[in-house]
């Protein structure tokens, strides 16, 4: 080819410099963005949950046929639809998806964790890499869907996975690895799949047969003579099966995993991919914040801690961000995505903890992003920085495919500081990219899942929530976990102590506010205006539940 184009420019030099041209204006062309004029409201979404719908499968779960991938954006789409409106069908659609998922093949039922996707549309034989990426939007789906519903079933999902990522993902200093691989000793599955006998060796007769009738493991198995776990049909009906009780049939599964989890710690392990990418680990570190503060675990808050510092202390220069940490080095300038999702992890850390230095850090990020990745000209955020590498054309991504747009988690990101730090000039750059691309958004709202919950929070009146007291302190966490126990995506929090001065020099919502009567204190305000401040968390609950004043339905 390259000879072929040299012997071309020797022959027709001025030719190929007009077919340069013309590749080139069409290439900015095609990176060319307008802005709509049409009304940003209520309707949009309401479309979008409509096209959804259409693709929605009843019978499975998820959108579309084979292969089927899990969708966690459109899915976290849903489930605030439901919040908004209450749709009853909504909901089901993610609660449904979600409980096919995890009981499937795809959903590692002995070590937590999901694979990349499932090769049919039945979530049964996965292609068994898993993703960093995949495991950090679905726990927190997972979460978000506990929050919603409070079953138990979606609690255990998500912690478990959280889990696997601290087990198996995470490097010694804090970061998150990349990948595992599908394969191990050169055969694709070989570490998760089981035989009946296999079954009968470790666990006896008696519990083999209940485990293998309970698992899918049958003498000729689902995936190349052996068996994918996964739990196709209830415990209820597996144990009537069986002629024993429920009780006895999840007794001897108890029993059974940590044998089994065991056994299979022996078999030679998938590769792993050790890089450490900057936008994936931002994405991690909001699910191990948000669990902190929902599931009120210290364990996970020193796990999303860590992997703070160690992003900003190892993934940076005098530069600013820097994209791929490996064997001890970081290099490459970071993209768009890099920053807004370490900057959106920060800021939830913040949230969770109420350490102010986190939020500086967002800020501070943010700052740098919008310097080096805003198009004053058009508005929108290119993904490449400006000290980055020349391109003849630089991009902007808009659509959210297996990870979420730069642009997408920017804007959601900005409406979110908007509302925190009263910065209006955040909120008009995420109308900018809502008006760039809602008319896309309108026609394929299945590609923009985490830019509709983005619009979704812009159209909402977000409560804005202050909590002072003392850290760790029981009243204190009593009211936090008034919070954090509901599912409230449009909202912001800010805990702080009595009299931070620095932290009410980035949080203007936090000055002025004190204890009453020298106890732990709740203010809920929209639109920077507070209800009356309660120390009480059942007085604190009758004011989150309450209907906010302005509904997504107002357009903008």
């Amino acid at each position: 080819m390259l000879l072929g184009v040299a012997q071309a420019y020797r022959k027709s030099p001025e030719e190929v410099s007009q077919t340069a041209s013309s590749v080139l204006g069409e290439l900015r062309r095609m990176g060319a963005q307008r802005e709509s004029n049409a009304t940003l409201g209520a309707g949009l979404l309401d479309g979008a949950v409509r096209g959804l719908s259409r693709n929605y499968d009843p019978r499975h779960g998820g959108f579309g046929g084979a292969p089927k991938f899990p969708s966690p954006m459109s899915l976290e789409f849903l489930l605030r639809a439901h919040g908004r409106t209450g749709d009853e069908k909504a909901l089901q659609m993610v609660t449904h998806t979600c409980r096919k998922m995890a009981e499937g093949g795809i959903y590692d039922q002995l070590g937590g964790g999901f694979h990349r996707y499932s090769t049919d549309a039945r979530w049964l034989v996965p292609h068994f890499e898993k993703m960093l990426y995949d495991n950090a939007q679905l726990s927190r789906l997972y979460l978000h869907a506990w929050q919603a519903t409070k079953d138990d079933f979606f609690r255990r999902v998500a912690v478990e996975t959280l889990e696997y990522v601290v087990r198996e993902m995470t490097d010694e200093g804090g970061g998150f690895y990349s990948t595992q691989d599908a394969d191990s000793e050169g055969v694709e599955g070989k570490f998760f799949v089981w035989s009946r006998e296999k079954l009968t060796r470790l666990l006896g007769d008696a519990d083999a047969a209940l485990i293998a009738a309970y698992y899918d493991v049958s003498a000729g198995g689902n995936f190349e003579g052996e068996s994918i776990l996964n739990t196709p049909r209830p415990a209820e009906e597996v144990a009537r099966e069986l002629n024993v009780t429920t009780a006895q049939l999840l007794q001897a599964v108890e029993r059974a995993r940590p044998v089994l989890f065991a056994e299979r710690e022996k078999r030679v392990k998938p590769g792993r991919d050790e890089k450490v990418i900057a936008a994936w680990n931002g994405m991690m570190l909001q699910s191990f914040a948000e669990a902190a503060a929902v599931l009120e675990r210290g364990d996970f808050r020193s796990v999303a801690e860590k992997n703070a510092s160690f992003t900003l202390e190892r993934l940076r220069d005098d530069g600013g961000l820097l994209h791929v940490y490996k064997d001890g080095r970081a290099k490459q300038h970071a993209f768009l995505d890099d920053y807004a999702c370490v900057a959106s992890g920060l800021l939830s850390l913040y949230e969770s903890t109420g350490d102010v230095r986190w939020l500086r850090e967002s800020v501070a990020l943010t700052e740098q992003m919008i310097s080096e990745f805003w198009d004053e000209e058009d508005g929108g955020f290119f993904y490449t920085g400006a000290g980055s590498e020349k391109l003849i054309v630089r991009q902007k991504d808009f659509f959210d495919n297996a990870t979420p747009s730069g642009n997408s988690v920017a804007a959601e990101l900005l409406v979110r500081l908007a509302a925190l730090t009263e910065n209006e000039d955040y909120r008009r750059k995420a109308v900018t990219v809502f008006r760039l691309v809602r008319d896309a958004v309108e026609r394929y709202p299945s590609a923009f899942g985490c830019l509709l919950g983005a619009l979704d929070f812009h159209l909402s009146t977000p409560k804005e929530i202050v909590v002072v007291g003392e850290p760790g302190e029981a009243a204190t966490q009593e009211l936090l976990r008034e919070v954090w126990s509901r599912y409230l995506p449009n909202k912001i929090v800010a805990p702080a102590r009595e009299g931070d001065e620095e932290a009410a020099g980035v949080v203007p919502l936090l000055r002025g506010r004190k204890r009453i009567d020298g106890r732990a204190t709740a203010y809920v305000c929209e639109n920077y205006t507070c209800q009356r401040p309660v120390n009480e968390p059942v007085e604190l609950a009758a004011q989150l539940d309450a209907v906010a004043t302005k509904s997504a339905g107002e357009s903008a």
